[in-house]
C-alpha cells in the first residue's frame, strides 16, 4: 500500500481499499482495546467468507496504516516474541477526511490550476 491509490470505478472505502483491507479496518475500528495482527487476520478472513488473505499481507497493511498515521500501535512482548497491537487513531469519519485531504493535496500539488478551477466551479 505505502500510500493511497484511488480507483474511480469503485465507491466508498472500496475506492481506496481492497475488500479484505476494509474488513481488516472494521476489525480494528471495533477493537477499542486494540487488536494484534493475528486477531485482525482471523476475523478479516472469517468475514470474507471463502476468500483468504495471508497474515503477512495483513501485517504489511497494518504497518502501512500505522506509518501513515491512520492507526497507532504499541509493541508488546508475549508468547512467541514481540508483536504489535494496533489501535484506531482515526475513526471512520476521520479516515474519510484523511482520504479526502490526501487526494486533494495530491491533486493540488500535481494539477494546481486545474484543481483550483474545478473546486471553484463545484459551488460547495
Amino acid at each position: 500500500m505505502k500510500g493511497l491509490e484511488y480507483d474511480a470505478s469503485q465507491t466508498g472505502f472500496l475506492a481506496v481499499l481492497k475488500p479484505w483491507q476494509l474488513k481488516a479496518m472494521q476489525v480494528v475500528w471495533s477493537s477499542p482495546n486494540g487488536a494484534n495482527s493475528l486477531t485482525v487476520h482471523q476475523k478479516a478472513n472469517q468475514a470474507l467468507q471463502g476468500e483468504t488473505i495471508s497474515r503477512a499481507s495483513v501485517i504489511n497493511f497494518l504497518e502501512d496504516l500505522r506509518e501513515m498515521g491512520v492507526l497507532s500501535g504499541e509493541e508488546r512482548t508475549g508468547k512467541g516474541g514481540h508483536h504489535w497491537v494496533y489501535y484506531p487513531k482515526l475513526d471512520e469519519a476521520g479516515f474519510k477526511r484523511f482520504i479526502a485531504e490526501t487526494l486533494l493535496e495530491k491533486l493540488i500539488r500535481e494539477f494546481p490550476g486545474e484543481t483550483s478551477i474545478v473546486i471553484k466551479t463545484l459551488n460547495l
